[in-house]
């Protein structure tokens, strides 16, 4: 259950940063930037982002704004998966997971 996001993943100049573009926005008109996964008791869509792709390992800091999203990557580290990641924020429920009732 849930939607995808469309993501297109675009050119940079910079090593090491990497950019996409979101068919939808995650902060409204505001920027947000993260140097660290955010706490669990903070729950908007871009918290909830954030955490997500910290937890991929190689992220250094991510940055928001609308519907971009530029991500830091730590120092020879690795962009897999990232792109899945925020294709799949707004899936709440994947084949093989039964929902659980309040």
């Amino acid at each position: 259950m849930g939607q995808p996001v469309v993501v297109t993943r675009k050119p940079t100049t910079q090593r090491g940063l990497v950019r996409f573009e979101l068919n939808r926005s995650v902060t409204g008109m505001g920027h947000e930037r993260f140097t660290e996964s955010p706490d669990a008791g903070r729950n908007r869509p871009a918290d909830e982002l954030a955490r997500r792709l910290f937890a991929q390992g190689d992220v250094a800091a991510v940055s928001l704004y609308s519907n971009q999203v530029t991500v830091e990557l730590v120092p020879h580290g690795n962009d897999d998966g990232l792109q899945d990641i925020i294709e799949g924020l707004y899936i709440h429920y994947t084949p093989g997971v039964t929902p659980s009732l309040p």
